[in-house]
């Protein structure tokens, strides 16, 4: 029996004669529009991922000093993200959740609050510091990749990040992130305000602020 026998044969012949009804559906036409749509799939990705987030902590899935740095990172990147789409069609945030019914309202109390739970008033306790680090470190990586590369656009930045991690109890006074951020702190204690760092140093540079975050989130790992 043919699977199609149901089937007039009319439309069998409509369809084999219609190619375009096997074509992809474009979202976009323009490259233009296709940026447009990639922002808003990132947004809505960051979203949803505080929300995950939000509810493993609740659940105690993660521990209090993942959270706060993994909470950190996606606060920074929900604010670039934002940023991208913000417009006349999206002031708000919560705009942009009502027209994709975005049901997340831990992340919304979460970005609305821009901070992780896990902080309180107190400028001194160790959660706020872990999301200083986390944020100075996205910071500056970002700063880098978008050819940033005035020392006085990174300095302060890099100085911020040295002092709050000379603030942080926790890491080790051997803590290669340390090092490495003093290195270039004095490196560019020889600079004038309008010099820039060099293709080769700034490549350099991104990846020992990689190689830096990277230890320090191993090092809240560990305790």
């Amino acid at each position: 029996m043919s699977l199609f026998a149901g089937v007039p044969s009319s439309m069998n012949q409509d369809g084999g004669n219609r190619p375009e009804l096997y074509e992809e559906v474009r979202l976009h036409r323009t490259s233009r529009e296709r940026e447009k749509y990639d922002n808003m799939a990132d947004l809505f990705a960051v979203i949803n991922t505080i929300q995950c987030l939000e509810k493993a902590y609740i659940k105690d899935c993660i521990t209090p000093k993942e959270y706060t740095a993994a909470c950190s990172k996606f606060l920074v990147q929900y604010k670039a993200a934002f940023k991208q789409v913000q417009g006349e069609e999206f002031q708000t945030i919560e705009a942009f959740m009502k027209k994709f019914r975005l049901d997340c309202p831990a992340a919304l109390a979460r970005i609305k609050e821009d901070r992780p739970i896990t902080i309180k008033d107190d400028k001194g306790n160790t959660s706020k510091c872990i999301a200083d680090i986390v944020s100075l470190f996205i910071t500056v990586m970002d700063k880098l990749r978008l050819e940033i590369k005035a020392m006085d656009e990174l300095q302060p930045d890099l100085r911020e990040l040295m002092e709050t991690m000379s603030r942080l109890s926790m890491i080790p006074t051997d803590f290669e992130g340390k090092s490495k951020v003093a290195e270039w702190l004095q490196t560019m204690s020889s600079m004038q305000a309008s010099d820039e760092l060099t293709d080769s140093q700034v490549r350099q540079l991104i990846f020992d602020l990689e190689t830096s975050y990277n230890a320090f989130n191993r090092l809240l790992h560990e305790h």
